[in-house]
Protein backbone atom coordinates (compact mmCIF):
# COMPACT_ATOMS: atom_id res chain seq x y z
CA UNK A 1 0.00 0.00 0.00
CA UNK A 2 2.08 3.10 -0.85
CA UNK A 3 1.73 6.38 1.13
CA UNK A 4 -1.05 8.67 -0.23
CA UNK A 5 -0.01 12.22 -1.84
CA UNK A 6 -2.97 13.46 -0.16
CA UNK A 7 -2.58 15.64 2.47
CA UNK A 8 -4.24 14.57 5.66
CA UNK A 9 -4.49 16.53 8.39
CA UNK A 10 -3.37 15.75 12.09
CA UNK A 11 -5.06 17.41 14.69
CA UNK A 12 -3.43 17.87 18.58
CA UNK A 13 -5.95 18.25 21.16
CA UNK A 14 -3.41 16.05 23.35
CA UNK A 15 0.27 16.33 22.84
CA UNK A 16 0.63 13.56 25.08
CA UNK A 17 -1.42 11.07 23.52
CA UNK A 18 -0.63 11.24 19.45
CA UNK A 19 -0.91 7.81 18.17
CA UNK A 20 1.52 5.34 15.88
CA UNK A 21 -0.06 5.91 12.87
CA UNK A 22 -0.01 9.64 13.18
CA UNK A 23 3.92 9.21 13.39
CA UNK A 24 3.96 7.64 10.42
CA UNK A 25 1.67 9.72 8.67
CA UNK A 26 4.36 12.51 9.37
CA UNK A 27 7.19 10.21 7.94
CA UNK A 28 5.50 9.21 5.17
CA UNK A 29 3.49 12.16 4.08
CA UNK A 30 3.71 16.16 4.70
CA UNK A 31 -0.12 16.57 6.71
CA UNK A 32 -0.89 19.63 7.64
CA UNK A 33 -0.73 20.06 11.78
CA UNK A 34 -3.41 21.98 13.74
CA UNK A 35 -3.03 22.69 17.23
CA UNK A 36 -6.54 22.93 19.79
CA UNK A 37 -6.77 26.12 21.10
CA UNK A 38 -7.43 24.65 25.02
CA UNK A 39 -3.68 23.36 23.77
CA UNK A 40 -2.30 26.38 24.67
CA UNK A 41 -2.99 27.35 28.38
CA UNK A 42 -0.59 25.24 29.88
CA UNK A 43 2.18 26.22 27.32
CA UNK A 44 1.46 30.29 28.51
CA UNK A 45 1.42 29.24 32.22
CA UNK A 46 4.83 27.26 31.81
CA UNK A 47 6.46 30.27 30.03
CA UNK A 48 4.88 32.48 32.28
CA UNK A 49 6.33 30.44 35.29
CA UNK A 50 9.99 30.93 34.04
CA UNK A 51 9.71 34.49 34.02
CA UNK A 52 8.72 34.73 37.14
CA UNK A 53 11.43 32.79 38.44
CA UNK A 54 13.52 35.44 36.56
CA UNK A 55 11.85 37.88 38.56
CA UNK A 56 12.59 36.34 41.59
CA UNK A 57 16.14 36.29 41.13
CA UNK A 58 16.35 32.81 42.75
CA UNK A 59 18.98 30.53 40.50
CA UNK A 60 17.64 27.77 38.21
CA UNK A 61 19.63 25.40 35.92
CA UNK A 62 19.04 26.40 32.00
CA UNK A 63 17.09 29.62 33.41
CA UNK A 64 19.99 32.07 34.47
CA UNK A 65 22.69 29.74 35.21
CA UNK A 66 25.66 28.21 32.75
CA UNK A 67 25.04 24.65 31.60
CA UNK A 68 26.55 20.87 32.67
CA UNK A 69 29.97 21.20 34.31
CA UNK A 70 29.33 25.50 34.07
CA UNK A 71 25.84 24.79 36.18
CA UNK A 72 27.30 26.88 39.10
CA UNK A 73 27.98 29.99 36.91
CA UNK A 74 24.87 32.94 37.62
CA UNK A 75 24.42 34.54 34.51
CA UNK A 76 23.01 38.26 34.94
CA UNK A 77 19.44 39.13 33.82
CA UNK A 78 20.45 40.90 30.95
CA UNK A 79 22.40 38.12 29.04
CA UNK A 80 19.95 35.74 29.73
CA UNK A 81 19.02 35.79 25.54
CA UNK A 82 22.69 35.48 24.78
CA UNK A 83 23.09 32.46 27.01
CA UNK A 84 20.23 31.33 25.26
CA UNK A 85 21.66 31.47 21.69
CA UNK A 86 25.44 31.36 22.60
CA UNK A 87 24.15 27.83 24.01
CA UNK A 88 22.75 27.06 20.32
CA UNK A 89 25.32 28.23 18.08
CA UNK A 90 28.35 26.26 20.00
CA UNK A 91 26.24 23.27 19.71
CA UNK A 92 25.92 23.36 15.99
CA UNK A 93 29.09 20.59 16.35
CA UNK A 94 27.28 18.08 14.47
CA UNK A 95 29.18 16.41 11.14
CA UNK A 96 28.41 13.84 8.10
CA UNK A 97 25.20 14.06 5.64
CA UNK A 98 22.31 15.82 6.69
CA UNK A 99 19.51 13.53 7.50
CA UNK A 100 16.56 12.50 5.85
CA UNK A 101 14.10 14.62 4.88
CA UNK A 102 11.45 12.63 6.22
CA UNK A 103 13.00 11.95 9.36
CA UNK A 104 13.59 15.47 9.79
CA UNK A 105 9.85 16.60 9.71
CA UNK A 106 9.38 13.58 12.52
CA UNK A 107 11.96 15.17 14.45
CA UNK A 108 10.19 18.97 13.92
CA UNK A 109 6.71 17.47 15.11
CA UNK A 110 8.14 15.10 17.98
CA UNK A 111 9.90 18.48 19.53
CA UNK A 112 6.09 21.03 19.16
CA UNK A 113 4.17 17.87 20.67
CA UNK A 114 7.11 17.99 23.24
CA UNK A 115 6.48 21.71 23.75
CA UNK A 116 2.98 22.03 23.62
CA UNK A 117 2.77 19.75 27.06
CA UNK A 118 3.67 22.73 28.99
CA UNK A 119 6.59 21.30 30.81
CA UNK A 120 9.60 23.56 28.57
CA UNK A 121 9.01 26.56 29.77
CA UNK A 122 9.30 28.33 26.03
CA UNK A 123 6.64 30.99 24.39
CA UNK A 124 3.70 30.23 22.56
CA UNK A 125 6.03 32.22 19.86
CA UNK A 126 8.69 29.37 19.56
CA UNK A 127 6.27 26.67 19.46
CA UNK A 128 4.05 28.36 16.68
CA UNK A 129 7.96 29.58 14.80
CA UNK A 130 8.35 25.36 14.60
CA UNK A 131 4.81 24.90 13.10
CA UNK A 132 5.80 27.36 10.04
CA UNK A 133 8.42 25.39 9.74
CA UNK A 134 6.71 22.32 8.79
CA UNK A 135 3.80 24.37 7.11
CA UNK A 136 6.28 25.85 4.62
CA UNK A 137 8.20 22.85 4.51
CA UNK A 138 11.67 24.45 5.59
CA UNK A 139 13.44 21.30 6.34
CA UNK A 140 16.57 21.84 8.57
CA UNK A 141 20.00 20.76 7.59
CA UNK A 142 21.15 18.22 10.64
CA UNK A 143 24.25 16.53 10.05
CA UNK A 144 23.33 12.90 11.39
CA UNK A 145 26.50 12.41 13.36
CA UNK A 146 27.58 13.91 17.04
CA UNK A 147 24.91 12.63 19.39
CA UNK A 148 25.49 10.09 22.14
CA UNK A 149 22.06 10.39 22.75
CA UNK A 150 22.34 11.38 26.86
CA UNK A 151 21.59 15.16 27.75
CA UNK A 152 19.65 14.69 24.63
CA UNK A 153 20.71 14.69 20.80
CA UNK A 154 22.67 17.97 21.79
CA UNK A 155 24.22 18.65 18.40
CA UNK A 156 21.46 17.46 16.15
CA UNK A 157 18.96 19.45 17.77
CA UNK A 158 21.11 22.68 17.90
CA UNK A 159 21.10 22.13 13.96
CA UNK A 160 17.34 22.78 14.23
CA UNK A 161 17.19 25.32 16.56
CA UNK A 162 19.75 27.35 14.61
CA UNK A 163 17.29 27.72 11.61
CA UNK A 164 14.84 29.50 13.73
CA UNK A 165 17.66 32.26 14.65
CA UNK A 166 18.20 32.21 10.83
CA UNK A 167 21.82 30.35 10.85
CA UNK A 168 22.80 27.62 9.41
CA UNK A 169 20.85 25.60 6.39
CA UNK A 170 17.76 24.16 5.74
CA UNK A 171 15.97 22.60 2.43
CA UNK A 172 13.62 24.47 1.01
CA UNK A 173 11.56 23.94 -2.56
CA UNK A 174 14.39 21.19 -3.50
CA UNK A 175 17.30 23.27 -2.81
CA UNK A 176 19.63 23.27 -0.11
CA UNK A 177 19.92 27.08 1.13
CA UNK A 178 20.88 29.93 3.79
CA UNK A 179 18.22 29.56 7.05
CA UNK A 180 17.70 32.89 6.89
CA UNK A 181 16.81 33.46 2.78
CA UNK A 182 14.55 30.39 3.48
CA UNK A 183 13.06 32.26 6.18
CA UNK A 184 12.47 35.30 4.28
CA UNK A 185 11.12 33.92 1.29
CA UNK A 186 8.26 32.36 3.45
CA UNK A 187 7.52 35.34 5.49
CA UNK A 188 9.04 33.91 8.52
CA UNK A 189 11.04 36.39 10.70
CA UNK A 190 14.39 34.98 12.72
CA UNK A 191 13.26 34.51 16.62
CA UNK A 192 15.35 36.15 19.68
CA UNK A 193 15.10 32.91 22.05
CA UNK A 194 13.90 33.81 25.79
CA UNK A 195 14.99 32.25 29.07
CA UNK A 196 15.44 28.39 28.70
CA UNK A 197 14.35 28.61 25.21
CA UNK A 198 17.53 27.27 23.49
CA UNK A 199 18.15 24.84 26.55
CA UNK A 200 14.24 23.47 26.22
CA UNK A 201 15.23 23.21 21.95
CA UNK A 202 18.28 21.40 22.52
CA UNK A 203 17.59 18.87 25.09
CA UNK A 204 15.30 16.15 24.04
CA UNK A 205 15.04 12.44 22.53
CA UNK A 206 13.86 13.52 19.52
CA UNK A 207 16.37 12.91 16.85
CA UNK A 208 17.03 9.65 18.19
CA UNK A 209 13.62 8.62 18.41
CA UNK A 210 12.56 10.35 15.17
CA UNK A 211 15.35 7.66 13.61
CA UNK A 212 14.34 4.58 15.36
CA UNK A 213 10.77 5.05 14.46
CA UNK A 214 11.66 5.91 10.40
CA UNK A 215 13.77 2.49 11.15
CA UNK A 216 10.45 0.62 12.42
CA UNK A 217 8.32 1.92 9.44
CA UNK A 218 11.05 0.60 7.19
CA UNK A 219 11.32 -2.40 8.98
CA UNK A 220 7.67 -2.84 8.88
CA UNK A 221 7.59 -2.97 5.02
CA UNK A 222 10.76 -5.01 5.18
CA UNK A 223 8.84 -7.33 6.91
CA UNK A 224 5.46 -7.70 5.11
CA UNK A 225 7.30 -8.13 2.26
CA UNK A 226 9.59 -10.85 3.61
CA UNK A 227 6.20 -12.90 4.72
CA UNK A 228 4.78 -12.31 0.81
CA UNK A 229 8.10 -13.73 -0.40
CA UNK A 230 8.63 -16.68 1.78
CA UNK A 231 5.11 -17.59 1.42
CA UNK A 232 6.20 -17.71 -2.71
CA UNK A 233 9.72 -19.26 -1.57
CA UNK A 234 7.28 -22.58 0.14
CA UNK A 235 5.24 -22.89 -3.08
CA UNK A 236 7.65 -22.34 -5.50
CA UNK A 237 9.64 -25.37 -4.07
CA UNK A 238 6.80 -26.97 -3.23
CA UNK A 239 7.27 -27.09 0.27
CA UNK A 240 4.52 -28.28 2.59
CA UNK A 241 1.55 -26.22 4.36
CA UNK A 242 1.90 -28.93 7.75
CA UNK A 243 4.01 -26.59 9.42
CA UNK A 244 1.70 -23.42 9.68
CA UNK A 245 -1.55 -25.64 11.02
CA UNK A 246 -2.59 -23.42 13.99
CA UNK A 247 -3.09 -26.37 16.67
CA UNK A 248 1.05 -26.09 16.14
CA UNK A 249 1.12 -22.48 16.63
CA UNK A 250 -1.45 -22.58 19.54
CA UNK A 251 0.92 -24.87 22.20
CA UNK A 252 3.21 -22.21 21.66
CA UNK A 253 2.09 -19.65 23.22
CA UNK A 254 3.57 -16.71 21.14
CA UNK A 255 1.77 -14.08 20.03
CA UNK A 256 3.30 -13.05 17.14
CA UNK A 257 3.85 -16.78 15.62
CA UNK A 258 0.49 -18.25 16.14
CA UNK A 259 -0.56 -14.31 14.00
CA UNK A 260 2.25 -14.87 11.73
CA UNK A 261 1.32 -18.65 10.74
CA UNK A 262 -2.41 -17.41 10.13
CA UNK A 263 -0.90 -15.12 7.48
CA UNK A 264 0.95 -17.59 5.59
CA UNK A 265 -1.91 -20.33 5.50
CA UNK A 266 -4.28 -17.01 3.96
CA UNK A 267 -1.46 -16.70 1.62
CA UNK A 268 -0.61 -20.08 0.44
CA UNK A 269 -4.73 -21.11 0.47
CA UNK A 270 -5.91 -22.37 -3.18
CA UNK A 271 -2.50 -22.49 -5.11
CA UNK A 272 -2.48 -25.27 -7.55
CA UNK A 273 1.08 -25.99 -6.83
CA UNK A 274 0.73 -27.26 -3.34
CA UNK A 275 -2.06 -29.27 -4.20
CA UNK A 276 -0.55 -30.83 -7.11
CA UNK A 277 2.37 -32.47 -4.55
CA UNK A 278 -0.31 -33.03 -1.68
CA UNK A 279 1.16 -36.51 -1.74
CA UNK A 280 4.22 -36.34 -2.28
CA UNK A 281 5.83 -38.22 0.78
CA UNK A 282 7.63 -35.63 1.67
CA UNK A 283 8.59 -35.19 5.38
CA UNK A 284 10.05 -32.06 6.60
CA UNK A 285 11.46 -29.07 4.52
CA UNK A 286 14.51 -27.31 6.04
CA UNK A 287 14.45 -24.57 8.59
CA UNK A 288 14.19 -21.74 5.96
CA UNK A 289 10.65 -22.88 4.92
CA UNK A 290 8.89 -24.35 8.27
CA UNK A 291 10.24 -22.42 10.57
CA UNK A 292 9.15 -19.43 9.46
CA UNK A 293 6.22 -18.54 11.91
CA UNK A 294 8.58 -18.93 14.90
CA UNK A 295 11.08 -16.53 13.20
CA UNK A 296 8.91 -14.50 11.59
CA UNK A 297 6.69 -14.25 14.75
CA UNK A 298 10.07 -13.18 17.38
CA UNK A 299 10.63 -10.62 14.76
CA UNK A 300 7.01 -9.29 14.99
CA UNK A 301 7.15 -9.56 18.65
CA UNK A 302 10.10 -7.54 18.66
CA UNK A 303 8.46 -4.58 15.89
CA UNK A 304 5.86 -4.13 18.69
CA UNK A 305 7.49 -3.92 21.72
CA UNK A 306 9.79 -1.21 19.95
CA UNK A 307 6.73 0.10 18.78
CA UNK A 308 5.50 0.25 22.18
CA UNK A 309 8.63 1.82 23.86
CA UNK A 310 8.88 4.03 20.94
CA UNK A 311 5.51 5.61 21.00
CA UNK A 312 5.27 6.35 24.71
CA UNK A 313 9.31 8.36 24.02
CA UNK A 314 7.39 10.01 21.42
CA UNK A 315 4.92 11.29 23.56
CA UNK A 316 7.26 12.27 26.32
CA UNK A 317 8.58 15.14 27.86
CA UNK A 318 12.18 14.87 27.56
CA UNK A 319 14.43 17.72 27.89
CA UNK A 320 15.59 19.64 31.63
CA UNK A 321 14.88 21.00 33.34
CA UNK A 322 11.27 20.77 33.91
CA UNK A 323 9.44 23.37 34.88
CA UNK A 324 5.75 23.10 37.06
CA UNK A 325 3.99 25.94 36.61
CA UNK A 326 2.13 25.96 39.71
CA UNK A 327 3.46 23.72 42.73
CA UNK A 328 0.69 22.03 44.58
CA UNK A 329 2.09 22.58 47.95
CA UNK A 330 3.50 26.26 47.24
CA UNK A 331 1.56 27.25 44.42
CA UNK A 332 4.61 28.72 43.75
CA UNK A 333 6.66 27.67 40.27
CA UNK A 334 9.46 24.70 40.65
CA UNK A 335 11.86 23.79 38.45
CA UNK A 336 13.34 20.19 38.34
CA UNK A 337 16.46 18.53 37.06
CA UNK A 338 16.62 14.82 36.27
CA UNK A 339 17.47 12.97 33.63
CA UNK A 340 15.01 12.32 31.06
CA UNK A 341 17.37 13.39 28.28
CA UNK A 342 18.73 9.62 28.72
CA UNK A 343 17.81 7.76 25.74
CA UNK A 344 18.05 4.44 27.26
CA UNK A 345 14.65 3.09 26.61
CA UNK A 346 15.15 4.19 22.63
CA UNK A 347 18.59 2.61 22.45
CA UNK A 348 17.33 -0.62 23.49
CA UNK A 349 14.61 -0.25 21.19
CA UNK A 350 16.48 0.23 18.64
CA UNK A 351 18.96 -2.76 19.18
CA UNK A 352 15.81 -5.03 19.58
CA UNK A 353 14.74 -3.49 16.04
CA UNK A 354 18.17 -4.35 14.19
CA UNK A 355 17.93 -7.45 15.69
CA UNK A 356 15.28 -8.32 13.80
CA UNK A 357 15.99 -6.29 10.93
CA UNK A 358 18.67 -8.77 10.86
CA UNK A 359 16.85 -11.97 11.06
CA UNK A 360 14.66 -11.25 8.14
CA UNK A 361 17.40 -11.02 5.91
CA UNK A 362 19.12 -13.72 7.17
CA UNK A 363 15.63 -16.18 6.47
CA UNK A 364 15.09 -14.72 3.19
CA UNK A 365 18.68 -15.40 1.99
CA UNK A 366 18.58 -19.01 3.11
CA UNK A 367 15.83 -19.16 1.24
CA UNK A 368 16.75 -18.01 -2.05
CA UNK A 369 20.12 -20.66 -1.64
CA UNK A 370 17.27 -22.91 -1.36
CA UNK A 371 15.56 -21.89 -4.54
CA UNK A 372 18.95 -21.61 -6.62
CA UNK A 373 20.63 -24.82 -5.70
CA UNK A 374 20.11 -27.73 -7.96
CA UNK A 375 20.55 -30.17 -4.71
CA UNK A 376 17.87 -28.54 -2.68
CA UNK A 377 15.38 -26.96 -4.97
CA UNK A 378 13.58 -30.23 -6.44
CA UNK A 379 12.58 -30.33 -10.07
CA UNK A 380 14.10 -26.37 -10.72
CA UNK A 381 17.43 -26.02 -12.70
CA UNK A 382 20.28 -24.97 -11.40
CA UNK A 383 19.99 -20.93 -10.61
CA UNK A 384 16.78 -20.89 -11.88
CA UNK A 385 17.41 -20.56 -15.67
CA UNK A 386 17.65 -22.71 -17.98
CA UNK A 387 21.02 -23.86 -19.95
CA UNK A 388 22.88 -23.74 -16.97
CA UNK A 389 26.46 -23.04 -17.70
CA UNK A 390 25.82 -20.80 -20.35
CA UNK A 391 23.76 -19.05 -18.21
CA UNK A 392 24.41 -17.96 -14.72
CA UNK A 393 20.67 -16.97 -13.88
CA UNK A 394 20.77 -16.03 -9.85
CA UNK A 395 24.40 -17.00 -9.02
CA UNK A 396 25.11 -13.74 -8.37
CA UNK A 397 22.00 -12.05 -7.20
CA UNK A 398 22.66 -14.61 -4.06
CA UNK A 399 26.34 -13.77 -3.50
CA UNK A 400 24.33 -10.09 -3.18
CA UNK A 401 21.99 -10.91 -0.72
CA UNK A 402 24.95 -12.86 0.91
CA UNK A 403 26.93 -9.98 1.39
CA UNK A 404 24.21 -7.98 2.25
CA UNK A 405 22.76 -10.13 5.18
CA UNK A 406 26.31 -10.18 6.88
CA UNK A 407 27.00 -6.14 6.80
CA UNK A 408 23.77 -6.81 8.93
CA UNK A 409 24.90 -9.19 10.88
CA UNK A 410 27.46 -6.38 11.94
CA UNK A 411 25.30 -3.25 11.81
CA UNK A 412 23.18 -5.77 14.24
CA UNK A 413 25.60 -5.66 17.54
CA UNK A 414 24.14 -4.23 20.28
CA UNK A 415 25.11 -0.02 20.33
CA UNK A 416 23.17 0.32 23.76
CA UNK A 417 26.09 -1.80 25.77
CA UNK A 418 28.54 0.79 24.46
CA UNK A 419 29.14 4.10 26.34
CA UNK A 420 31.74 6.75 26.83
CA UNK A 421 31.95 9.82 29.04
CA UNK A 422 31.20 13.44 28.31
CA UNK A 423 31.79 17.02 29.13
CA UNK A 424 34.03 16.69 32.01
CA UNK A 425 32.82 13.38 33.00
CA UNK A 426 29.49 15.46 34.01
CA UNK A 427 27.63 13.19 31.57
CA UNK A 428 29.46 9.62 32.60
CA UNK A 429 26.83 7.41 30.74
CA UNK A 430 25.42 7.70 27.92
CA UNK A 431 23.27 5.46 26.11
CA UNK A 432 24.24 5.84 22.10
CA UNK A 433 20.96 6.09 20.81
CA UNK A 434 20.65 8.15 18.16
CA UNK A 435 23.76 5.90 16.17
CA UNK A 436 21.70 2.59 17.56
CA UNK A 437 18.44 4.41 15.26
CA UNK A 438 20.58 5.85 12.84
CA UNK A 439 22.13 2.58 11.61
CA UNK A 440 18.60 0.92 11.07
CA UNK A 441 17.62 2.71 7.86
CA UNK A 442 20.72 0.86 6.54
CA UNK A 443 20.00 -2.07 7.67
CA UNK A 444 16.17 -2.01 6.11
CA UNK A 445 17.93 -0.76 3.10
CA UNK A 446 20.05 -4.10 2.91
CA UNK A 447 16.56 -6.76 3.91
CA UNK A 448 14.97 -4.92 1.52
CA UNK A 449 17.03 -5.47 -1.52
CA UNK A 450 17.41 -9.20 0.21
CA UNK A 451 13.87 -9.80 0.30
CA UNK A 452 13.86 -8.34 -3.64
CA UNK A 453 16.03 -11.24 -5.05
CA UNK A 454 13.82 -13.47 -3.30
CA UNK A 455 10.83 -12.05 -4.55
CA UNK A 456 12.65 -11.90 -7.74
CA UNK A 457 13.51 -15.75 -7.06
CA UNK A 458 10.46 -17.18 -5.76
CA UNK A 459 8.77 -15.37 -9.55
CA UNK A 460 11.37 -16.95 -11.85
CA UNK A 461 10.40 -20.55 -9.84
CA UNK A 462 6.81 -20.31 -10.37
CA UNK A 463 7.34 -19.58 -14.17
CA UNK A 464 8.71 -23.42 -14.19
CA UNK A 465 5.18 -24.71 -12.57
CA UNK A 466 3.27 -23.67 -15.09
CA UNK A 467 0.53 -24.67 -16.01
CA UNK A 468 0.06 -25.23 -12.11
CA UNK A 469 -0.78 -21.22 -10.56
CA UNK A 470 0.15 -19.97 -7.11
CA UNK A 471 -2.69 -18.65 -4.89
CA UNK A 472 -4.72 -15.64 -5.79
CA UNK A 473 -2.74 -12.98 -3.63
CA UNK A 474 0.71 -14.63 -4.66
CA UNK A 475 -0.27 -14.27 -8.31
CA UNK A 476 -1.19 -10.63 -7.39
CA UNK A 477 2.46 -10.30 -6.28
CA UNK A 478 3.89 -12.19 -9.10
CA UNK A 479 1.45 -9.86 -10.99
CA UNK A 480 2.85 -6.84 -10.08
CA UNK A 481 6.64 -7.54 -10.38
CA UNK A 482 5.85 -9.34 -14.06
CA UNK A 483 4.68 -6.05 -15.11
CA UNK A 484 8.11 -4.62 -14.82
CA UNK A 485 10.07 -7.75 -14.99
CA UNK A 486 9.93 -10.82 -17.64
CA UNK A 487 11.17 -14.12 -16.71
CA UNK A 488 14.40 -14.58 -17.06
CA UNK A 489 15.39 -16.83 -20.13
CA UNK A 490 18.51 -16.00 -20.80
CA UNK A 491 20.90 -13.59 -18.92
CA UNK A 492 20.66 -10.09 -18.55
CA UNK A 493 21.26 -7.33 -16.00
CA UNK A 494 20.29 -7.88 -12.72
CA UNK A 495 20.84 -4.86 -10.66
CA UNK A 496 17.76 -2.82 -12.15
CA UNK A 497 15.31 -5.95 -11.39
CA UNK A 498 16.38 -5.44 -7.91
CA UNK A 499 15.98 -1.88 -7.89
CA UNK A 500 12.69 -2.43 -8.98
CA UNK A 501 11.01 -4.52 -6.62
CA UNK A 502 13.34 -3.07 -3.57
CA UNK A 503 11.70 0.16 -4.58
CA UNK A 504 7.93 -1.40 -4.48
CA UNK A 505 9.01 -2.71 -0.93
CA UNK A 506 9.83 0.39 0.80
CA UNK A 507 7.28 2.28 -0.57
CA UNK A 508 4.81 -0.14 1.14
CA UNK A 509 3.47 -2.11 -1.31
CA UNK A 510 2.77 -5.08 0.98
CA UNK A 511 1.80 -3.37 4.11
CA UNK A 512 -1.88 -3.81 2.92
CA UNK A 513 -1.09 -7.79 3.42
CA UNK A 514 -0.60 -7.14 7.13
CA UNK A 515 -3.10 -4.51 8.27
CA UNK A 516 -4.16 -5.71 11.98
CA UNK A 517 -0.81 -7.03 12.69
CA UNK A 518 1.83 -4.87 11.85
CA UNK A 519 2.04 -2.90 15.03
CA UNK A 520 1.20 0.87 13.36
CA UNK A 521 -1.94 -0.71 11.91
CA UNK A 522 -3.09 -1.71 15.37
CA UNK A 523 -4.26 -0.02 18.70
CA UNK A 524 -2.07 0.88 21.56
CA UNK A 525 -4.18 -1.18 24.01
CA UNK A 526 -4.28 -3.98 21.40
CA UNK A 527 -0.36 -3.71 20.95
CA UNK A 528 0.40 -3.33 25.09
CA UNK A 529 -1.66 -6.71 25.24
CA UNK A 530 0.27 -8.50 22.77
CA UNK A 531 3.40 -7.15 24.99
CA UNK A 532 2.06 -8.03 28.41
Amino acid sequence: MPASTQQRVIRIGDPGNVPLASLRQVYLGKPSIQVDDSVWTRVVESSDAVLRIVASGDPAYGINTGFGLLAQCRIPDEQLGALQRNLVLSHNAGVGDYLDERVTRLILFLKITSLLQGYSGVRRELIEALLLLLHHDIAPCIPAKGSVGASGDLAPLAHLAATLLGEGNVRYRGDTVRARDALSAAGIEPIELGPKEGLALLNGTQVSTALALAGLFEAEHVFAAAVVAGAMSVDSLKGSVAPFDDRIHRLRRQHGQRQVAAVYRKLLEGSSILTDHADCGKVQDPYSLRCQPQVMGACLDSLVHAANVLEREANAVTDNPLVFADDPSTHEPEVLSGGNFHAEPVAFAADALALAIAEIGSLAERRIALLVDPHMNGDLPAFLVEDSGLNSGFMIAQVTAAALVSENKALAHPASVDSIPTSANQEDHVSMATYAARRLLSMTANAANVVSIELLAACQAIEFHKPLTTSKPLQAAFGKIRSQVPMYEVDRLVAPDIDFVSALIQSGEYYAELIGLLPTTIERSQREEQDD
